[in-house]
Parts: C-alpha cells; structure tokens; sequence
C-alpha cells in the first residue's frame, strides 16, 4: 500500500533545486488485498463442510421444507443403521441416554432437538429414541430428512 511523492518538474523540464513543490501520489496498490481475499475465500470454501456434525448416515427422503435456524447450536441425536445412539458425536449407552439428556437439557435454552435416524433402523428403535428425548426434557423433535423424496400427492418427488 505504497504512497510515494511526486515531484512535479519545473519549467522547460528543468530539475530545480531548493525547496520544490511535491504532491502526494494517490493510487494504492490493492493486489496485495485481493491476493490475501482470495487466499481466504478459498480456506473457507475447503473449511465449510468439515464443520457439518460427522455421523453418517443414510437419510430417508421426503418432501417436507426445511426448519428455520436458532441462535444456539442445535442439538443433534443420531441412531446408525448398527442401532448405536449418538449425542453430537458422542456415542451413548441407551441406559443412560435419558440421565444424559436431562443433563444437557438443564443447561440449553432451547428444548429444540434434531433427530437422525438411519432409514435402515426400525421404526420402534426411532420411536423409543423419540420417546427417551421427550422424557429428558427436548419436547421440540425435529426429525432430519434428505429432500427430493415422494410427496405422496401423485408429484413423484
């Protein structure tokens, strides 16, 4: 971001000596910027979906649109197509899942919870999941699907 001093030439392009008047230059050179945006631009787009909660599981599809985000990070329980019960990432013996639930339930604002269940895992297993977060104090169950699945209205998805 280099700003210089112009001289500015005399008559007849003569140099003169002594005190001579000079301006400021005032062009800044934002090569520099633009190379340290685009450096960053490019860290975040390679960084952005490493942030995404890692437990994979294979969603069913449905039509139905998306919730609407919260301030607070959302908390995530997700049952695997083995059957195994994870808080965020966090694997959690079915015993204690209610006690774990509480838990963190008194500490959050929001009794909003995401569930992710595997479209493998039977419909009881979800069910009893569902039943063990309402019993530890997350009434608001968001169940996670993939989007492009039938609609049941004759649409086909």
């Amino acid at each position: 971001m280099g700003a210089g001093v112009v001289q500015k030439s005399g008559s007849g392009g003569r140099r003169r000596r002594g005190r001579g008047r000079s301006r400021p230059m005032a062009e800044i050179n934002v090569t520099p910027f633009v190379d340290v945006m685009l450096v960053l631009l490019i860290i975040f787009m390679v960084a952005a979906p490493l942030m995404v909660v890692g437990v994979p599981v294979e969603l069913p599809k449905t039509a139905a649109n998306a919730l609407a985000a919260e301030q607070e990070e959302p908390l995530t329980v997700t049952v695997t197509s083995e059957g195994v019960v994870m808080i965020q990432t966090t694997e959690v013996e079915r015993d204690n899942l209610i006690a774990q639930l509480r838990a963190i339930a008194a500490e959050r604002e929001s009794t909003r919870v995401f569930l992710r269940a595997d479209g493998a895992v039977p419909y009881a297993e979800v069910m009893q999941v569902m039943g063990a977060l309402n019993r530890g104090g997350f009434g608001n169950i968001g169940l996670v699907t993939d989007t492009g699945g039938p609609a049941l209205d004759g649409s086909g998805g």
